[in-house]
């Protein structure tokens, strides 16, 4: 008899004599009995006389475990061994003579590795009132493997659903889709089998299924599951091969096929060398390179020295680049075995110092922009031939990353004959970029000292309006961005797309951060000549936020979507019109933004003491978080230690809206508590403080008058006028609404005025052109390679326009709410396009017409007309999606 395989837990028998039957015949056959009124995930069995509505067999569905009638366990005492469950599964009748198995369908796909649960991947925040019955839903999410989480959730978790009951506007407020319990079930048995059974089978757990079904007899069901299933298909469909070489699809040559490539005799090159004939030396090399055929790589090692001594002349040096070249096309190393990569490996770096690709690469960087920070010295810097040289090197490797990419994108490394199967894992770029440990995240360190050394060409070389005199390094670096990227996405998109959602955006805002000293101008131009559309997507995404960040205008978190740029993204380029001309970038290097991996481009006695005076000025304890997400800052505002606040706010990179676990801002914490001094500080910073952030509705305004702080109330007014008092909490009520004396609401109506004033008087000012025109062009980018990465669902004018995915999209849209259409998708991909496609339809409908402030409608500067046409036709895509609905 088997041991441990079968164990059972029962549901729905209330009879104890019946229940006592199958216990006995459950230990008789060696199996395992576990009592108790809530699921197990150690069983394997459940048993139920009909479909429940039990907490057990929701849980055995979602984890897919065998779901049996008693007669299983009956059947097989008689037999005298377990027989096989298929027959006696539990089925739901659907009211005809034939049956529904969806707890089949989820244990199939359990036991075949497809699913873990039923709710893989959810992240829910549980938000149901009862102790009793959180636990309840929680065992049945987890028993799915769902990750289950408490209001509030972690800051690290990216929260997917939100399970409420009751559903409240506290519920909605969150940035996921909020559901009703009830949607448990129909995830689980879908929309057409929420009524089990064919009289009095209802599923009622006090989800209220039933009352619903009966509140809308007529209503007709659409199977919007079949639209997400089409939207799945599309979004497979627009992803294009990405920065495709078609020169590197394979090397044929009819004049020397691979039967000639027969052995050379290099044995008289190693003595040409040794005696310093190294021309006559490169001569015979030259006559030997076939494909399938690798001349000795310490030859080739011996002649790379020594033109790095910088005292070969050109014609060598255009000899030699043009044996690396046909060496590169005969025997190109994504198309070869093993072998012939450990051979490029062991001739591409640095024949003295032999530190591997990276360090080799990092010094020809290094030296074609002057730098005396390589390996070891080399002649010059800025020996023209050198110069030359080192710059042929970077775009050498720069076509073996792109021959690797070329093979990943087509599918699959292509191979020579006989060569053994190759794994991208083995490629060079693989090699160079990232250790054995750093795989798993794009942000590796030598990616990093790649964007570093980015920054510095960039900040040289677009600075710089004569041609002849660019190298054009930073685009070749750019290059190298692109590719590397492309390829580490290629590998890791269809395992997990969320690591490859975190890697680009931790890439892209690293980029941001350490690009703060650059120019609007060239932050455009570097932005502009990004060629992965992808990573063009999050750059200009992270660098228009670090943009608005920095000129007192803070955005959101959530994910990137059509609907953010035009609720958020507009309206913030307004304020970056109305910044002060003052708050121009700076084009010279901080001090603090030259350092690369521990390590700064300063003398280091300058450094140390430097670093010992901040030491003096910083604060103890800033870095310091306690049990509740709290800084420094934090608690310094709630106890009105204003010398402390200003000792804060004064060092680079403090993040004045910082929040704690539960989203309060240090302006929350100060307005609470009634520090005046220290609202006022926070008041004046640049950027200033966001001061419309609220939590569960609560802004600091409704703090600061909720507490009785008239002063601090009047002060926020005059500082950002009466658009605070349209605000509401979470009740409904604005802030006029909390104070109940007369003589207090003309105080405040007269702050807002004064504010508003301000505000006006400002606006009059002269528009801070540079940075709009920075702005505008950074979000018609945004706006161009989001349109071309997301690829948003339209008809051709020769296709059936009503029959199209986009005009059935809109069409479902106008009938039922967003949130109806999307109700249990799993795919965020596939709501992200609804969502597109709704701001569509809004847009050609006239409804964000307000988001475009009347300065940036009348700015004549060429980006921003530009991105006043794109806007328009934004509108005219929505109008063309909607056409005669």
């Amino acid at each position: 008899m088997e041991t441990c395989t079968h164990v059972f837990q029962i549901s729905g028998i209330k009879i104890r004599e019946e229940k006592r039957v199958l216990i006995q015949g459950i230990q008789q056959l060696g199996g395992k009995y576990i009592g108790g009124s809530v699921y197990q995930h150690a069983c394997t069995h459940l048993i139920i006389p009909q479909v429940l509505s039990s907490e057990k067999f929701l849980a055995a569905c979602a984890a897919g475990k065998w779901v049996v009638t008693p007669d299983y366990v009956l059947d097989s005492v008689k037999n005298g061994s377990w027989l096989a469950e298929e027959i006696y599964e539990v089925a739901i009748s659907t009211g005809s003579s034939a049956a529904f198995y969806p707890v089949k369908q989820w244990r199939e796909k359990v036991a075949s590795g497809r699913l873990k649960g039923a709710f893989q991947g959810w992240r829910v925040l549980l938000m149901v009132q009862g102790s009793t019955r959180r636990a309840m839903f929680k065992r049945l999410l987890k028993a799915g493997r769902a990750e289950v989480y408490h209001c509030p959730p972690p800051s690290y978790a990216s929260i997917t659903h939100v399970m409420a009951k009751p559903v409240t506007e506290s519920s909605k407020s969150h940035s996921a889709p909020c559901y009703p319990v009830s949607h448990i079930v129909q995830h689980l048995f879908g929309t057409e089998s929420l009524l089990f059974g064919g009289q009095s089978n209802h599923v009622d757990m006090n989800f209220n299924i039933t009352e619903e079904q009966e509140a809308h007899p007529a209503d007709v069901k659409e199977n919007f599951s079949t639209l997400e299933a089409e939207l799945k298909t599309y979004i497979k469909q627009v992803g294009q091969p990405r920065l495709c070489f078609l020169e590197y699809l394979g090397y044929h040559d009819p004049y020397r096929p691979l039967a000639q490539a027969t052995k050379m005799d290099f044995s008289n090159v190693g003595c040409m060398i040794e005696c310093g004939l190294f021309t006559e030396a490169l001569d015979s090399i030259r006559s030997g390179v076939y494909p399938g055929l690798l001349p000795p790589a310490p030859h080739l090692i011996s002649l790379l020295e020594y033109a790095q001594q910088g005292n070969a002349t050109s014609v060598f040096m255009r000899n030699f680049q043009q044996v690396l070249d046909k060496l590169l096309i005969t025997n190109p190393p994504w198309m070869a075995p093993k072998s012939v990569k450990q051979y490029f490996t062991q001739v591409l770096q640095c024949p003295r110092c032999k530190k591997g690709l990276w360090s080799f690469l990092e010094t020809a960087i290094r030296y074609s922009m002057s730098s005396e920070e390589t390996c070891h010295a080399l002649p010059g810097p800025g020996l023209p031939t050198l110069l030359h040289f080192h710059c042929y090197i970077l775009t050498l490797i720069l076509k073996i990353f792109q021959g690797e990419l070329h093979s990943v994108t087509a599918g699959e490394f292509v191979q020579l004959q006989g060569a053994p199967p190759a794994s991208a894992s083995g490629s060079l770029l693989y090699r160079t970029f990232w250790t054995v440990w750093e795989r798993s995240t794009l942000l590796s360190s030598a990616v990093k000292q790649l964007m570093q050394l980015l920054i510095q060409a960039a900040m040289t070389e677009y600075a710089e309006r004569d041609e002849k005199q660019k190298l054009h390094l930073a685009d070749t670096l750019l290059d190298f961005l692109s590719v590397l990227v492309e390829f580490w996405c290629q590998q890791h998109f269809k395992l997990n797309q969320t690591l490859v959602d975190k890697g680009l955006k931790d890439l892209s805002e690293y980029l941001a951060v350490i690009s703060q000293d650059l120019s609007p101008n060239i932050l455009v131009e570097l932005v502009i000549r990004v060629r992965s559309t992808r990573l063009k997507l999050m750059v200009a995404d992270a660098i228009f936020r670090n943009l608005c960040c920095r000129n007192g205008c803070t955005m959101g978190d959530e994910p990137l979507s059509l609907k953010k740029m035009v609720l958020f993204y507009l309206p913030a380029l307004g304020s970056l019109a109305l910044s002060p001309s003052g708050t121009r970038l700076r084009t010279e290097p901080s001090s603090h933004s030259c350092t690369s991996q521990g390590t700064d481009c300063r003398p280091q006695n300058s450094l140390e003491n430097e670093t010992c005076s901040e030491k003096e000025n910083i604060p103890r304890g800033l870095n310091r978080v306690n049990a509740v997400g709290e800084t420094l800052l934090h608690r310094a505002c709630k106890r009105n230690q204003v010398e402390t606040v200003l000792q804060i706010l004064v060092l680079p990179g403090i993040d004045i809206n910082v929040k704690d676990h539960a989203g309060w801002t240090p302006l929350h914490e100060a307005c609470n508590h009634g520090s005046t001094e220290c609202v006022e500080a926070l008041l004046h910073h640049h950027p200033s403080p966001v001061l419309n952030n609220q939590v569960d509705g609560v802004s600091p305004l409704h703090d600061a008058l909720l507490n009785g702080h008239m002063d601090i109330a009047k002060m926020l007014l005059e500082h950002a006028g009466s658009v605070l008092l349209r605000q509401t909490n979470g009740h409904g009520r604005v802030p006029l609404d909390l104070v109940s004396e007369p003589s207090q609401r003309e105080e405040l109506l007269h702050s807002a005025q004064l504010g508003d004033t301000k505000f006006l008087r400002n606006k009059a000012t002269e528009v801070n052109l540079p940075l709009l025109e920075a702005g505008s062009s950074l979000l018609s980018l945004l706006i161009f390679s989001y349109l071309r990465e997301t690829g948003i669902p339209h008809h051709t004018p020769t296709s059936d326009k009503h029959h199209s995915l986009g005009y059935r999209l809109v069409r479902a849209l106008e009938r039922h709410s967003f949130q109806k259409v999307t109700q249990g998708w799993a795919d965020q991909r596939a709501v992200r396009l609804v969502e597109d496609v709704e701001t569509l339809w809004e847009l050609s409908q006239g409804k964000y017409q307000g988001q475009v402030s009347q300065g940036v409608i009348e700015c004549k500067g060429e980006n921003t007309q530009f991105l006043m046409r794109v806007l328009e036709d934004l509108r005219s895509r929505g109008e063309a999606l909607v056409g005669d609905l």
